[in-house]
């Protein structure tokens, strides 16, 4: 995420004429790309504007592909380099995030509710939910009625048909269609660096179910697609069309190997196979390589441009991931719970800054080489400036593994881990309540560890005034509640405890009384430093979405250029604009080819750019593993009585009260807070969260305000 600059930046509120200024030309390209979806089935569009654009557009440079660029490309592309200039200019500086001054509206806007069948939703997601289903429903319904109003009896015989047939294959090519409309907005949820999706106060995290809903409706229409298209050439006796590949045109075969990738890729996505066997569902995943690469050669690149945006973003993203996960990470410590439950503390810049609630993507290649997993950053960046941390709760094989390999007498002396991320919210705004009130089931506390230790940092370091919290934690055992011992940092004063109103109701839900066997020691394993190792770094700087706006513009520029000269002086002497003579296949292909050099080139300036200035910060941070033993490996494990001796144990053991062998009555608990604000924050289990968000929407308790939380473990 950016790191604050020394300048004191602009508010979000709208105050700042810059960024009011550009927020309006991005919605107002927006609201103009909107209007371009709901007019592309129409007649008024295919007939009039359409061939008005191309005979504009239409150059030796890129021939009929520059309606498309026009049209569909470049706003998509501008939005999202304008929006990333407007989270440079409006984001928060370190002391500025947390004082609630924040746009009002955005923050009625991004309340969550609740919706059958689809869940925990804010508002904003709601709305754009609804439109693109209304949408789908007026495109695929403008398609059928104008494409049926040309079938008759007499069409029909012309073409030596029946009229259910010839409307079979309308319908057909019409499914194909609605399926592109939602491939165009299937990779915006999972590009997890994306300025558009922050644009709109929304997460990665937060709108991965998007993607999965968008993959099934697309999975479903591209399907429908091709088994009405076989069943229409079985019928009209032309099965011979399913082994045709055009030279120009549409590519039959490139069409079904597409189908078949993305049917292969679909099947494992089912949350049974996903759940049981993610190793298979994590590596046919890639399959929407082969998927994206024949659709491409199936409709031409022309054609491919309406769902190239959406993908051309997510390509850059993804590229940059890989160039960050090249970079082993300095991992200085690990502190070990008896609770299968192991806290890894990080080396990082100063530089990289993150807000409460973001995750991190980390893959330890003596687990697994491929698997990456996610979690919540437990740490804060602005009370420990040169340290990240994550928990890790053994609850799954690969946690497990690692737990095992750290608590072991055996233990190793070095672990070698790779990073993406962090993710999170440009912004958070907790001041605004009078009290907070955290509800997490089991392995759910961990984002509320982060926003406790930020609120320590209100309280101790800017002097604000902070809400009360009051904490509720529904653990199944009595040794899970050695994970509260973990919302200090190490490096805890006395002061910060007893400067935070905070109160900490844990609830043991399969044990009537303490075990007498329950051990809440903690123990620190420390790791040899490796010179090739490094603190973890914004992987575009400071300013890294000045970087990344560069990179989105001068990379679609450079392509532009490299196809234009392509275009001007080798496939337009051949094909003079006609797409009848040149390879449809070979056109696509350079495309990709150039796109993917475009975007290594670009990104990989950027990324060394700002490398070689990370390597010059770094030799100025003070390492932590100054402190680090150097006996044998065994000496290495220490109890953590030895670090917490400075931690406030008394005024921290004061704020929590053990509730064994019952439940949190939550209706109850929420009713009974009587503070004008209320913040309902709930992170755990579906049923829990839903539980919290029926309560606080039921129209009772004005004053509750719920905000779902999302995490990873």
């Amino acid at each position: 995420m950016d790191a604050q600059t020394s300048a004191p930046p602009p508010s979000r509120d709208g105050n700042n004429p810059i960024t009011a200024a550009i927020l309006a030309l991005v919605m107002t390209v927006f609201v103009g790309y909107l209007f371009i979806w709901v007019m592309t089935p129409t007649n008024v569009y295919r007939q009039t504007w359409l061939p008005d654009i191309r005979v504009k557009a239409n150059s030796t440079y890129f021939g009929a592909q520059g309606a498309s660029f026009l049209i569909y490309t470049f706003p998509v592309l501008f939005i999202a380099a304008l929006g990333c200039l407007y989270l440079h200019l409006s984001k928060k500086s370190r002391d500025n995030h947390l004082k609630g001054n924040g746009n009002k509206r955005l923050a009625i806007w991004k309340r969550p509710v609740i919706i059958k069948g689809l869940g925990v939703v804010s508002r904003i997601e709601l709305a754009f939910f609804l439109m693109f289903i209304a949408l789908l429903v007026w495109s695929f319904a403008t398609y059928l009625r104008i494409g049926f109003a040309n079938i008759t009896p007499q069409s029909a015989a012309k073409s030596g048909e029946k009229v259910w047939e010839m409307k079979l294959e309308t319908a057909a090519l019409r499914l194909g269609l609605i399926g592109n409309v939602c491939l165009c907005f299937l990779f915006f949820p999972v590009t997890r660096g994306s300025s558009v999706l922050q644009l709109f106060g929304l997460t990665s995290e937060a709108s991965v179910k998007y993607h999965i809903w968008l993959g099934h409706i697309v999975m479903t229409l591209f399907t429908a697609h091709g088994l009405c298209y076989i069943i229409y050439w079985a019928v009209t006796h032309n099965l011979s069309e399913i082994l045709k590949w055009e030279k120009t045109g549409i590519s039959n075969v490139a069409g079904e190997l597409a189908l078949l990738a993305g049917l292969v890729l679909w099947a494992t996505t089912y949350p049974r196979i996903r759940r049981k066997m993610f190793e298979l569902f994590f590596y046919t995943h890639h399959l929407y390589i082969l998927f994206i690469f024949f659709f491409v050669l199936h409709v031409g690149i022309g054609y491919a441009c309406i769902m190239l945006p959406g993908f051309y973003l997510f390509m850059i993203d993804r590229y940059l991931r890989f160039l960050q996960s090249r970079q082993r990470a300095r991992l200085v410590s690990a502190r070990i719970l008896s609770c299968e439950t192991v806290e890894l503390n990080f080396s990082k810049s100063r530089g990289l800054s993150y807000t409460p609630t973001s995750i991190m993507f980390m893959n330890v290649p003596s687990i697994s080489k491929l698997q990456w997993h996610p979690f919540t950053i437990s740490s804060n960046s602005n009370l420990e400036p040169e340290k990240l941390s994550v928990i890790i709760k053994g609850e799954g094989s690969w946690s497990k593994k690692l737990y095992h390999m750290l608590s072991s007498p055996t233990s190793v002396d070095r672990l070698d881990v790779s990073i993406e991320g962090p993710y999170g919210p440009t912004s958070t705004d907790f001041l605004r309540h009078d009290l907070l009130v955290m509800v997490s089931g089991g392995s759910g506390i961990t984002p509320f560890i982060s926003i406790i230790r930020e609120l320590i940092y209100a309280s101790e370091t800017l002097k604000s005034k902070t809400p009360e919290i009051l904490l509720i934690s529904a653990f199944k055992h009595s040794q899970d509640l050695t994970i509260l011992d973990l919302i200090l940092p190490i490096s805890g004063a006395p002061s910060q405890i007893s400067n935070l109103s905070l109160q900490i109701e844990a609830y043991v839900t399969r044990e009537k009384q303490p075990t007498t066997q329950q051990n809440k020691n903690i123990q620190t394993l420390w790791f040899k430093p490796n010179p090739s190792d490094a603190a973890i770094t914004p992987i575009l700087g400071r300013n890294s979405w000045l970087w990344l706006g560069a990179i989105i513009s001068s990379s679609f520029i450079i392509y532009l250029i490299f196809i234009g000269i392509l275009t001007r002086y080798y496939i337009f002497p051949i094909d003079h604009n006609t797409n009848k003579i040149y390879s449809s296949s070979s056109k696509s292909v350079l495309n990709i080819l150039f796109i993917s050099i475009c975007i290594i080139i670009t990104a990989t300036t950027a990324f060394l750019w700002n490398k070689s200035k990370n390597a010059k910060e770094s030799t100025q941070i003070q390492n932590m593993e100054g402190a680090t033993p150097t006996a044998s490996p065994n000496s290495w494990i220490y109890n953590a009585d030895r670090e917490l001796e400075s931690l406030p144990l008394q005024a921290f053991l004061q704020t929590v009260n053990v509730h064994y062998g019952e439940r949190p009555d939550l209706k109850r608990i929420l009713f009974e807070r009587k503070e004008s604000s209320v913040g309902v924050l709930a992170c755990g289990p579906k049923k829990m969260r839903h539980e919290v968000a029926n309560i606080c929407s039921s129209g009772l308790a004005a004053n509750l305000h719920f905000e779902s939380i999302s995490f990873s473990w």
